[in-house]
């Protein structure tokens, strides 16, 4: 027995489901067809953010969506929690926000003449950090644990959280005042981050007739219970990775901590999360098997965050240091030999 399900079975949560049998391939698009006609519902316009937050919920990662203020963000992330039967909680980041908010704290019961444990928020199956980068480093800090280990640690007792348990948080750009940077310990424990953007013309149109008299967010049902979401997680780690394919992503991962224009390259765990992340797409592509072009789409927003550029590639690139990371890692994928054999035979 594992701590983790040893844990569990001393403070009876159910750490992990049952095992559950993976789903065919028609089953696991026709669960995703409708989180993603669930998030097009009220996000106008942008098929890549929503694929890729589908990506990563059935990855078991967790998101970052940053972009500037009123372009949807929040609006995303919390479609992305209706469209499941998960309990959910958002935490709105704020300067004054404390760490024992976030993951609970032990309160002395005087009747039982013993400390009890209160859950913080962050006890939940999807928690939706709010602006995360408004609160403090050390109450940003309080996520750590929770992101990479799945538990919450106080007063030398370990309490596990609940499977799935995905962070989408939700960041203005660091420029903006009142707010701290996400440190490369955070933001290297994201899957992925991607930016809303605004939108065209014809999509900010339809916005208008939508909402004007109510919000598309309060006709959103859950499309997909807990047990469906666990076995689509299941399905999506069943997809088959060849050799040939894992060395490609090494090669391009190693290739970011020798870049001349990076002062830091992509970490071990942004090499996990881009295999993990392909797996998902293959099967959204219906197939068994992960192509080099699965890895190729998601290079971009599974490694740009976990990169730091140097100072003269951020003042030379005319989009700062995110696009010359972009651009880049872009380069990097161009100039690494794929695989020849792309069947699942490599």
């Amino acid at each position: 027995m594992t701590p983790e399900s040893t844990a569990s079975a001393l403070t009876g949560t159910q750490n992990a489901p049952a095992s559950n049998a993976p789903l065919t391939l028609a089953e696991f698009d026709e669960f995703a067809g409708a989180i993603m006609a669930n998030l097009e519902s009220v996000i106008d316009g942008k098929t890549e953010a929503a694929t890729l937050a589908l990506i990563v919920l059935v990855a078991e990662g967790h998101l970052l969506v940053e972009d500037v203020p009123g372009v949807g963000k929040t609006t995303l992330a919390k479609a992305l929690a209706t469209s499941v039967g998960c309990s959910v909680a958002r935490i709105q980041f704020t300067p004054d926000l404390l760490p024992s908010d976030v993951t609970g704290v032990s309160i002395y019961n005087q009747v039982d003449h013993a400390f009890e444990f209160k859950r913080g928020a962050v006890f939940a199956n999807i928690v939706i950090a709010d602006e995360i980068n408004r609160a403090s480093p050390k109450t940003q800090s309080a996520l750590l644990e929770c992101m990479e280990e799945g538990q919450v640690s106080l007063d030398g007792t370990t309490h596990p959280l609940d499977r799935p348990f995905i962070v989408v948080a939700t960041q203005n750009p660091i420029e903006m005042e009142g707010t701290y940077a996400l440190p490369e310990a955070q933001r290297d424990r994201f899957m992925a981050r991607i930016s809303m953007g605004y939108p065209d013309a014809a999509a900010e149109l339809s916005m208008l007739h939508q909402r004007e008299l109510a919000s598309p967010l309060d006709k959103l049902t859950a499309v997909v219970d807990k047990q469906q979401l666990h076995a689509m997680i299941e399905t999506a780690r069943s997809v088959y990775v060849s050799r040939a394919v894992e060395s490609y992503v090494v090669s391009i991962v190693q290739a970011t901590r020798v870049h001349p224009e990076f002062r830091l390259g992509a970490s071990p765990r942004g090499t996990l999360h881009l295999v993990r992340a392909a797996k998902v797409l293959a099967a959204l592509n219906g197939r068994e098997f992960v192509v080099p072009d699965d890895v190729n789409e998601l290079v971009v927003p599974v490694l740009a965050h976990r990169i730091v550029a140097t100072r003269r590639a951020a003042s030379d690139s005319r989009g700062g240091g995110s696009q010359a990371i972009a651009d880049a890692l872009r380069a990097i994928v161009a100039s690494t030999p794929v695989p020849l054999n792309r069947s699942r035979s490599v």
